[in-house]
């Protein structure tokens, strides 16, 4: 067995069967690798459609290649460490339930690891949309990819498209599953634990998988305060990594900054006399920010210029809320869970 693919799902029975079929035909042959779904204690019928799907999919011939593990309910790292446990191969790749690899995904990112010196690497998220929505969160992967391949290597793989070496994998402890036990910055926490210890990760972009990004504005504000939320509990980790990373654009943090200093200049604005020049120029250099993304998007998918202006103001507000909200809880009122460290399993 050269590669062990694993998958967490949780309530995942409508989207996993098009992420496994799309695993059991890639490029290589099937019998080079295994397929581990790691059921994530679901409510609903995930498990019993994994197994399902990989029964009718897998060749008589490598039907021992596929396995479907039962866990309790404990996020999607605690998922990940389990799958990585029970794997055959050396070699580790990881995508998420609700994504689609590309037919050579697996060639192309197993790839990295002929060179004996790289632990860990990345590949990128595409989209089918049509959503303006879905567009322009491609668009701020885009902006992203162009960052990471101008740098090797690289402190970040995100795990809807990773591969890491297990033996490094299981050395490092994991993913932390206890400080980390929701979907959130787990991938960015272990990541930036690997490249300290020393570990070369790289980007691969050819690898790719295909997602269904948000199309709702609701949801999407909803998850940037989360990944802001808990991005305050791993700088508390890492907190060398509030300065830069290879995965965020500086400019977002400069918006966040702009943002906040419009918002309460605005506000004391309306008690104090402030006088409207300081609000406005705040507003200006905050609106300026905006450029370089734009300039890129226009260049790409035109169409996305009519929601982007929006959807910055959306990102950055929820980010800057949730990194609030963070730093109240993990730096005021230090509620940090008792054993938040990577675990080993």
């Amino acid at each position: 067995m050269d590669f062990s693919i694993i998958i967490p799902a949780y309530q995942a029975a409508t989207v996993l069967p098009q992420c496994l079929d799309a695993l059991c035909h890639q490029s290589i042959d099937r019998s080079r690798y295994e397929i581990i779904v790691v059921d994530d204690g679901s409510p609903d019928n995930t498990a019993d459609v994994a197994e399902q799907a990989l029964q009718n999919q897998s060749p008589a011939h490598v039907i021992r290649a596929a396995q479907v593990i039962r866990a309790a309910h404990g996020g999607p790292a605690h998922a990940r460490n389990l799958g990585v446990q029970a794997a055959q191969s050396n070699l580790v790749l990881f995508t998420d339930a609700d994504c689609e690899p590309a037919p050579d995904w697996i060639e192309q990112l197993s790839g990295a690891f002929v060179d004996p010196v790289i632990s860990g690497a990345k590949g990128a998220y595409r989209t089918r949309q049509t959503s303006l929505i879905a567009r322009f969160v491609q668009q701020e992967y885009q902006e992203r990819y162009d960052r990471l391949q101008r740098l090797t290597p690289i402190d970040f793989v995100d795990t809807h498209a990773a591969a890491y070496r297990r033996d490094v994998f299981i050395a490092q402890g994991g993913f932390d599953a206890v400080g980390l036990p929701t979907a959130s910055v787990e991938d960015q926490e272990f990541s930036f634990r690997l490249a300290a210890s020393g570990h070369r990760l790289v980007f691969v972009p050819e690898a790719v998988v295909y997602h269904q990004h948000n199309t709702s504005l609701q949801r999407y504000f909803r998850r940037k305060y989360h990944i802001g939320y808990w991005k305050i509990y791993v700088l508390r980790r890492h907190p060398a990594k509030a300065l830069r990373d290879s995965h965020t654009p500086q400019m977002i943090k400069v918006q966040i900054v702009l943002l906040a200093a419009a918002l309460s200049i605005t506000l004391a604005a309306l008690l104090l006399p402030i006088g409207p020049n300081v609000p406005i120029g705040v507003w200006v250099a905050f609106f300026l920010t905006l450029g370089p993304l734009l300039i890129k998007i226009a260049r790409r998918d035109p169409a996305v210029l009519l929601v982007a202006p929006l959807m910055i103001g959306v990102r950055t507000l929820a980010l800057g809320l949730g990194m609030f909200n963070g730093l109240l809880r993990f730096y005021v009122f230090r509620r940090i869970p008792p054993h938040a460290v990577a675990t080993r399993h």
